[in-house]
């Protein structure tokens, strides 16, 4: 296992080149670099012998080049993506892909100015509740929020949002935690 070090360093490399010049052709948007790595990361969990095959050191580099430019063909990768699947197979790196694409994921939101947000609720909310949820995330750090959503049925009612290490809680659980405390004393 590669170091988180390590894995952060490629993730800022990739956000540096995504995020150069968006003016040159060939660039990448943002959106199509995650979603053509998440693209890549799903095939190679559908085949897990494509996984073996890239972190093997018996299968040679060119072969390993050969089998994701392939991939990379019929899923309709964007270049750079391409290249960068490259450099990590050359480098040893292929099985670090999922660390290295949540790594790459954050920096790019810390780099584009969003604020990521882990959003529980009792029930599942539905789109207008969650673009006012976002909405009020947002007015509350005067900032861009990009929320992400769960269930978590021991909240009782309500929702719990973690930005950072921010916790706003206003779930049902959260207030009887809190009389519990208060009472306790």
């Amino acid at each position: 296992m590669t170091s988180s070090a390590l894995v952060t360093r490629y993730a800022n490399a990739l956000v540096d080149v995504v995020l150069g010049d968006s003016t040159k052709p060939g660039s990448v948007d943002p959106a199509v670099a995650v979603r053509d790595l998440r693209l890549f990361e799903a095939a190679a969990k559908a085949a897990p012998v494509l996984k073996v095959a890239l972190a093997s050191p018996a299968i040679s580099a060119t072969r390993k080049r050969h089998v994701i430019g392939r991939i990379a063909d019929e899923l309709g990768l964007h270049r750079i993506i391409r290249n960068f699947l490259f450099v990590l197979s050359d480098r040893r790196r292929a099985g670090d892909l999922t660390p290295m694409l949540e790594a790459f994921d954050l920096a790019l939101d810390e780099r584009l100015g969003w604020t990521r947000a882990e959003i529980a609720s009792a029930y599942e909310l539905t789109s207008a509740q969650q673009v006012a949820v976002t909405s009020e995330l947002e007015r509350a750090i005067e900032g861009r929020v990009r929320a992400h959503f769960s269930v978590n049925p021991e909240l009782i009612g309500g929702a719990k949002a973690k930005l950072g290490s921010k916790v706003y809680d206003g779930s049902v659980q959260g207030r009887l935690e809190s009389l519990r405390l208060r009472l306790a004393v």
